[in-house]
Protein backbone atom coordinates (compact mmCIF):
# COMPACT_ATOMS: atom_id res chain seq x y z
CA UNK A 1 0.00 0.00 0.00
CA UNK A 2 1.47 3.14 -0.95
CA UNK A 3 1.43 6.20 1.97
CA UNK A 4 0.05 9.68 0.55
CA UNK A 5 2.17 12.12 1.47
CA UNK A 6 0.44 14.97 4.09
CA UNK A 7 0.08 18.40 3.24
CA UNK A 8 2.46 20.58 5.45
CA UNK A 9 0.46 22.61 8.13
CA UNK A 10 -0.38 25.96 7.38
CA UNK A 11 0.98 28.40 9.44
CA UNK A 12 0.07 32.04 9.98
CA UNK A 13 2.82 34.08 11.02
CA UNK A 14 1.41 37.24 13.70
CA UNK A 15 2.94 40.19 13.70
CA UNK A 16 1.51 42.53 16.95
CA UNK A 17 2.63 46.22 16.08
CA UNK A 18 0.31 48.38 18.31
CA UNK A 19 0.57 51.89 17.62
CA UNK A 20 1.10 53.57 21.30
CA UNK A 21 4.10 52.85 23.30
CA UNK A 22 4.55 54.49 26.49
CA UNK A 23 8.00 52.72 27.60
CA UNK A 24 9.50 53.77 23.79
CA UNK A 25 7.12 56.11 21.87
CA UNK A 26 7.16 55.02 18.20
CA UNK A 27 9.33 52.08 19.00
CA UNK A 28 7.51 49.92 16.34
CA UNK A 29 8.72 51.76 13.16
CA UNK A 30 11.76 52.84 14.59
CA UNK A 31 14.80 51.90 12.49
CA UNK A 32 17.24 49.54 13.56
CA UNK A 33 20.34 48.29 11.65
CA UNK A 34 18.21 50.76 8.65
CA UNK A 35 14.86 48.82 8.80
CA UNK A 36 12.13 49.70 11.02
CA UNK A 37 11.84 47.26 14.01
CA UNK A 38 8.34 46.00 12.44
CA UNK A 39 9.97 45.14 9.71
CA UNK A 40 12.66 42.41 10.98
CA UNK A 41 9.95 40.40 11.81
CA UNK A 42 8.49 40.62 8.67
CA UNK A 43 11.62 40.05 7.15
CA UNK A 44 12.29 36.80 9.43
CA UNK A 45 8.65 35.09 8.37
CA UNK A 46 10.03 35.94 4.73
CA UNK A 47 13.03 33.55 5.53
CA UNK A 48 10.72 31.05 7.12
CA UNK A 49 9.33 28.74 4.13
CA UNK A 50 7.51 26.96 7.07
CA UNK A 51 5.26 30.10 7.39
CA UNK A 52 2.25 30.02 5.14
CA UNK A 53 0.97 33.75 5.40
CA UNK A 54 2.31 36.84 7.38
CA UNK A 55 0.37 39.43 8.83
CA UNK A 56 0.98 42.34 11.04
CA UNK A 57 -2.04 43.47 13.75
CA UNK A 58 -2.19 46.91 14.44
CA UNK A 59 -4.08 49.62 15.32
CA UNK A 60 -1.91 52.35 13.42
CA UNK A 61 -2.17 53.72 9.74
CA UNK A 62 1.18 54.83 9.76
CA UNK A 63 2.28 51.14 11.21
CA UNK A 64 0.24 49.29 8.69
CA UNK A 65 2.23 51.48 5.93
CA UNK A 66 5.57 51.08 6.58
CA UNK A 67 4.82 47.05 7.25
CA UNK A 68 3.72 46.66 3.63
CA UNK A 69 6.85 49.15 2.09
CA UNK A 70 8.76 46.48 3.91
CA UNK A 71 7.25 43.53 1.99
CA UNK A 72 4.04 43.31 4.80
CA UNK A 73 0.63 42.81 4.44
CA UNK A 74 -1.59 44.58 6.74
CA UNK A 75 -5.14 43.54 5.83
CA UNK A 76 -7.00 45.27 8.51
CA UNK A 77 -6.43 47.46 11.81
CA UNK A 78 -7.21 45.74 14.69
CA UNK A 79 -10.30 47.11 16.62
CA UNK A 80 -10.33 49.70 19.39
CA UNK A 81 -11.26 47.47 22.10
CA UNK A 82 -7.85 45.13 21.05
CA UNK A 83 -5.91 48.52 21.05
CA UNK A 84 -5.37 49.68 24.56
CA UNK A 85 -2.43 48.91 26.95
CA UNK A 86 -3.91 46.60 29.13
CA UNK A 87 -5.29 44.52 26.03
CA UNK A 88 -4.25 41.05 26.44
CA UNK A 89 -2.65 38.78 23.46
CA UNK A 90 -4.84 36.21 23.86
CA UNK A 91 -7.73 38.02 22.11
CA UNK A 92 -5.51 40.22 19.28
CA UNK A 93 -4.12 36.58 18.34
CA UNK A 94 -7.05 34.64 17.66
CA UNK A 95 -8.74 37.97 16.10
CA UNK A 96 -6.28 37.96 13.38
CA UNK A 97 -6.69 34.55 12.92
CA UNK A 98 -10.34 34.81 12.44
CA UNK A 99 -9.91 37.45 9.81
CA UNK A 100 -7.95 35.72 8.38
CA UNK A 101 -9.57 32.25 8.06
CA UNK A 102 -12.60 34.34 6.93
CA UNK A 103 -10.66 36.05 4.05
CA UNK A 104 -9.49 33.18 2.33
CA UNK A 105 -12.15 30.21 3.46
CA UNK A 106 -9.51 27.74 4.50
CA UNK A 107 -8.33 26.97 8.67
CA UNK A 108 -4.89 26.81 9.73
CA UNK A 109 -2.95 24.55 11.68
CA UNK A 110 -0.69 26.77 13.60
CA UNK A 111 -0.42 30.58 14.52
CA UNK A 112 3.19 31.57 14.99
CA UNK A 113 3.19 35.01 17.27
CA UNK A 114 6.65 37.28 16.01
CA UNK A 115 6.84 40.62 18.21
CA UNK A 116 8.87 43.38 16.69
CA UNK A 117 10.42 44.23 20.30
CA UNK A 118 12.49 40.44 19.96
CA UNK A 119 13.65 41.04 16.14
CA UNK A 120 17.25 38.75 16.87
CA UNK A 121 15.33 35.49 14.75
CA UNK A 122 17.22 32.61 13.07
CA UNK A 123 14.57 31.30 10.21
CA UNK A 124 16.32 27.90 10.95
CA UNK A 125 14.86 27.91 14.86
CA UNK A 126 11.55 28.86 13.43
CA UNK A 127 11.23 25.97 11.22
CA UNK A 128 12.87 23.72 13.82
CA UNK A 129 9.65 24.79 15.85
CA UNK A 130 7.30 24.21 13.43
CA UNK A 131 8.82 20.06 12.81
CA UNK A 132 8.58 19.69 16.75
CA UNK A 133 5.19 20.71 17.04
CA UNK A 134 3.96 19.02 13.76
CA UNK A 135 5.92 15.80 15.31
CA UNK A 136 4.19 15.90 18.74
CA UNK A 137 0.47 16.07 19.12
CA UNK A 138 0.46 16.45 22.62
CA UNK A 139 1.87 19.77 22.67
CA UNK A 140 -0.61 23.04 22.34
CA UNK A 141 2.94 24.94 21.36
CA UNK A 142 6.44 24.92 21.01
CA UNK A 143 8.25 28.68 22.73
CA UNK A 144 11.32 30.36 23.00
CA UNK A 145 13.36 29.87 26.21
CA UNK A 146 16.96 30.86 26.93
CA UNK A 147 19.31 30.37 29.70
CA UNK A 148 20.02 34.10 31.23
CA UNK A 149 23.29 34.91 32.94
CA UNK A 150 22.28 34.90 36.31
CA UNK A 151 20.87 32.40 37.83
CA UNK A 152 17.44 33.24 40.14
CA UNK A 153 17.57 29.29 42.27
CA UNK A 154 20.95 31.27 43.33
CA UNK A 155 20.59 34.52 43.40
CA UNK A 156 16.77 35.66 43.66
CA UNK A 157 15.63 37.39 47.03
CA UNK A 158 12.70 39.55 48.48
CA UNK A 159 11.38 41.16 51.83
CA UNK A 160 10.71 38.94 54.21
CA UNK A 161 7.61 40.94 55.27
CA UNK A 162 6.11 42.96 52.03
CA UNK A 163 5.48 45.57 54.05
CA UNK A 164 9.18 46.27 54.69
CA UNK A 165 10.73 46.61 51.76
CA UNK A 166 13.70 47.89 53.04
CA UNK A 167 14.01 45.07 56.24
CA UNK A 168 15.40 41.90 55.90
CA UNK A 169 15.76 39.53 52.81
CA UNK A 170 14.45 36.20 52.26
CA UNK A 171 15.04 33.91 48.81
CA UNK A 172 12.57 34.41 46.30
CA UNK A 173 12.99 30.83 45.19
CA UNK A 174 12.38 27.92 48.12
CA UNK A 175 14.61 25.62 45.65
CA UNK A 176 17.82 27.57 46.68
CA UNK A 177 17.35 26.87 49.98
CA UNK A 178 21.01 25.69 51.13
CA UNK A 179 22.56 26.11 48.15
CA UNK A 180 26.18 27.50 48.58
CA UNK A 181 27.52 27.45 45.41
CA UNK A 182 26.06 28.68 42.27
CA UNK A 183 27.22 25.67 40.36
CA UNK A 184 24.98 23.48 42.46
CA UNK A 185 21.73 25.86 41.73
CA UNK A 186 19.29 23.65 39.65
CA UNK A 187 19.34 24.89 35.74
CA UNK A 188 17.06 27.74 35.21
CA UNK A 189 15.19 28.74 31.59
CA UNK A 190 12.75 31.78 31.29
CA UNK A 191 10.53 32.53 28.20
CA UNK A 192 12.18 35.11 26.24
CA UNK A 193 9.41 36.09 24.06
CA UNK A 194 11.26 35.48 21.08
CA UNK A 195 8.57 33.43 19.26
CA UNK A 196 5.81 31.92 20.57
CA UNK A 197 3.97 29.17 17.93
CA UNK A 198 0.52 27.22 19.14
CA UNK A 199 -1.58 25.26 17.83
CA UNK A 200 -4.78 27.25 15.63
CA UNK A 201 -7.28 25.14 17.85
CA UNK A 202 -5.89 26.54 20.89
CA UNK A 203 -5.65 29.80 19.89
CA UNK A 204 -9.30 29.58 19.64
CA UNK A 205 -10.24 28.35 22.92
CA UNK A 206 -7.57 30.78 24.29
CA UNK A 207 -9.47 32.55 27.32
CA UNK A 208 -6.15 34.36 29.03
CA UNK A 209 -2.85 32.82 30.26
CA UNK A 210 -1.11 30.63 27.28
CA UNK A 211 1.04 29.09 29.34
CA UNK A 212 -1.18 27.65 32.28
CA UNK A 213 -4.12 26.75 29.72
CA UNK A 214 -1.96 24.35 27.53
CA UNK A 215 1.14 22.04 27.24
CA UNK A 216 4.17 23.66 25.81
CA UNK A 217 8.03 22.63 24.93
CA UNK A 218 10.82 24.93 25.00
CA UNK A 219 13.33 25.45 22.10
CA UNK A 220 16.76 26.91 23.46
CA UNK A 221 18.12 29.81 21.82
CA UNK A 222 21.35 31.45 23.06
CA UNK A 223 20.49 34.39 25.81
CA UNK A 224 22.62 36.75 23.62
CA UNK A 225 19.90 36.51 20.94
CA UNK A 226 16.48 36.39 23.73
CA UNK A 227 16.48 40.51 23.22
CA UNK A 228 13.41 42.44 23.54
CA UNK A 229 12.92 46.40 23.54
CA UNK A 230 10.99 48.05 25.86
CA UNK A 231 12.93 51.49 26.81
CA UNK A 232 15.44 53.58 24.90
CA UNK A 233 18.23 51.25 26.99
CA UNK A 234 17.77 48.33 25.66
CA UNK A 235 17.18 49.86 21.79
CA UNK A 236 20.51 51.66 22.36
CA UNK A 237 22.01 48.11 23.78
CA UNK A 238 20.48 45.95 20.79
CA UNK A 239 21.80 48.51 18.18
CA UNK A 240 25.49 48.22 20.02
CA UNK A 241 25.38 44.53 19.96
CA UNK A 242 24.77 44.70 16.32
CA UNK A 243 27.12 46.94 15.26
CA UNK A 244 29.56 45.06 17.40
CA UNK A 245 28.37 42.13 15.11
CA UNK A 246 27.53 40.16 18.59
CA UNK A 247 24.08 40.00 17.23
CA UNK A 248 23.37 38.51 13.50
CA UNK A 249 19.94 39.88 11.27
CA UNK A 250 20.24 37.09 8.73
CA UNK A 251 17.98 39.32 6.53
CA UNK A 252 20.33 42.09 6.33
CA UNK A 253 22.55 40.82 3.62
CA UNK A 254 19.84 39.61 0.90
CA UNK A 255 17.25 41.61 2.27
CA UNK A 256 14.03 38.79 0.86
CA UNK A 257 10.60 39.75 -0.23
CA UNK A 258 7.35 38.86 1.42
CA UNK A 259 6.75 35.11 1.66
CA UNK A 260 4.92 33.37 -1.50
CA UNK A 261 1.27 33.26 -1.03
CA UNK A 262 0.41 29.54 -0.78
CA UNK A 263 -3.51 29.77 -0.25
Amino acid sequence: MTTQPTSPPRILAVIPARGGSKGLPGKNIRPLAGLPLVAHSVRAAAMTPEVTRCVVTTDSEEIADVARAHGGEAPFLRPARLAGDDAPMAPVVRHALEWVEADEGRAYDAVLLLDPTSPSRVPAQLAEAARRLADDPALDGVIAVSEPTFNPVWVGVRPADASRPDGPLTRFIDAGTGITRRQDAARFLRINGNFYLWRADFVRRLEASWFDEGTHAGLEIPEAQAFSIDDEYEFRLIEALVGAGLITLPWLEGRPTAPKDTR
